[in-house]
Parts: structure tokens; sequence; C-alpha cells
């Protein structure tokens, strides 16, 4: 059985392999769009790093649900996301799981810095996101921008000419999408990334990445200076050594968005969550 690194590392490898033989266009980007996106960069990472933790309600469908629609209650901490399961597939949890529930938080609010490694190992959806954001003005060309509606939407595709430093910015680097970006505030509303076509790495016995292996991230203006990631979707699919499966999917909705104290506790996130 293959490991679940094992199987992200083939995963990478096929990718990067895919978009390595693709052919370039070498159309330059305008240089009032180099302009915009280096501002949305610098603005996107100042908030970045003054962002205020939150508690939401967060809808997700994925391969950590097992495929189920889970109903959770997040807190933001410095430790990492509290979650707290409420709903499984549109129904409250039995006794016996809503009990178990408790007792996993428990054990969280008792360890936190167990939790905090583990949250730390475990990079989300939104960090591949906020790593595409930083490699869009070095790594891809652009389109000129299209107004759609109160929004720009700009086309972004692989630069040839940059070397990518890292297996991750080498899959980064090979997608091609688009940012829609609010242009009063230069902030991101959206990112999306997709790609373009099915790779066989040793005639496919090695691994196969399907075609439309994609992400996107949906952002909403919550107050003031802030924005929280409104939806997540991601699928990507394959097919690793030996015909084992290799894929991600995720499909996530965040709702209700409340501030929580700068310095709240792991232990005060789970109280909070339970009431």
């Amino acid at each position: 059985m293959l490991s679940s690194s094992f199987r992200g590392r083939i995963l990478l490898l096929a990718v990067f392999v895919a978009f390595s033989v693709l052919p370039r266009a070498r159309a330059q980007t305008p240089p009032e769009v180099k302009t915009l996106l280096a501002k949305l960069v610098e603005n996107e990472s100042a908030a970045y790093m003054r962002k205020p933790p939150y508690a939401y309600i967060s809808i997700e469908r994925s391969d950590r649900t097992g495929g189920h629609l889970w109903k959770e209650r997040v807190a933001e901490t410095s430790f990492g996301k509290v979650k707290f399961l409420v709903e499984e597939d549109g129904q409250p949890l039995s006794p016996e799981r809503a009990a178990a529930e408790r007792a996993r938080v428990a054990e969280i609010a008792a360890h936190p810095d167990a939790f905090k490694k583990r949250e730390q190992a475990m990079r989300n959806d939104e960090s591949h996101a906020r790593d595409m954001l930083v490699l869009l003005p070095k790594a891809f060309l652009f389109d000129p921008p299209k107004p759609e509606g109160e929004y720009v939407r700009i086309a972004f595709r692989p630069n040839p000419d940059y070397v990518a430093q890292s297996m991750e910015e080498r899959v980064l680097h090979g997608m091609s999408g688009s940012v829609l970006i609010e242009p009063k505030e230069v902030r991101l509303r959206a990112i999306e990334g997709r790609m373009p076509a099915d790779v066989s790495i040793g005639y496919g016995l090695i691994a196969t990445i399907k075609a439309g292996s994609n992400f996107s991230t949906t952002r909403e203006h919550i107050e003031a200076a802030e924005w929280k990631t409104q939806r997540i979707d991601t699928a990507i699919v394959g097919r690793a050594i030996f015909f084992k499966t290799i894929a991600k999917k995720e499909e996530s909705i965040h709702s209700d968005f409340h501030r929580v104290p700068t310095d709240i506790t792991v232990a005060q996130a789970v109280e909070m969550l339970e009431k």
C-alpha cells in the first residue's frame, strides 16, 4: 500500500512532467497589469501579516470527511483552526458520535502544542492560493484585464522563461487560470488554476494525471480591510504506480464570520465552539 506522502510526490512529479512539455505562448504582460499585480501582492501580503482571527461555519465535502457533507463550527487561533463537527449529511450527530467529538476537542484543548504541530504539518488549499498569488508576478504572463461586474479579471499562463525554485513551485507554475481583483482597494476576490491535458509517466504505469485537475478559491469582503475565504474547490485526479489512485477533492463553503479575541487560546476556542 502506497503511503499518502509517496502518492503526493508521484502526483507532483507527474504534474511537473506534464507542464514541462507543453508549448508556451510568449506574449508579454502589459506594463499596467504588472503594476496592478505588484500592488495586489503587496496588499494581500500586508493583510495576511495582520489578519485577525475569526469564527465561522464551514460546510465541507472532501477526502477528510470521507465524502460526507460535514457542517463544522470553526475558530481560528494562533495555533491553528479548531473545528467542531455538528452535522453530517444534513443530520445532527448521534449521541455517541457527539460524545466522541467532544472527547476529540477536549484532547485538543488539553494538548495545544501537539495540535499546533499537526496543523503546521497540514498545509491546506488556502495556503496554495497564497503561494500562487505570490508566484504570479514573476512566474506567469498575463492578458489585458477584462471588466467583470464590479471586479476585473486577468487571465494568466506560465512564463516559459521562469525557472521554478521548488517542486511545489513547478506544479503551481504549470497551471493556467485567472485572478479576479477588486480594483478600488486592489484586493483578491478569486483565483483559479487548471491543468490543461492528461499526462502519463512511464506509459501510464508510474503515474497519470487527468486533464481538468484544478483548484479555485473565492473570497468575501467581511469588514473594513478584511477578506475571508468563502469557497474552496479542489479536484486533482490521477493514477500512481501499479494503478493506485491518487486524488484530492474538496468542496467547502464558509459563512457567518464573526471576530474572536486576537489572543484566543485553543481551550477557549473549544469552549466557544461547544456552546
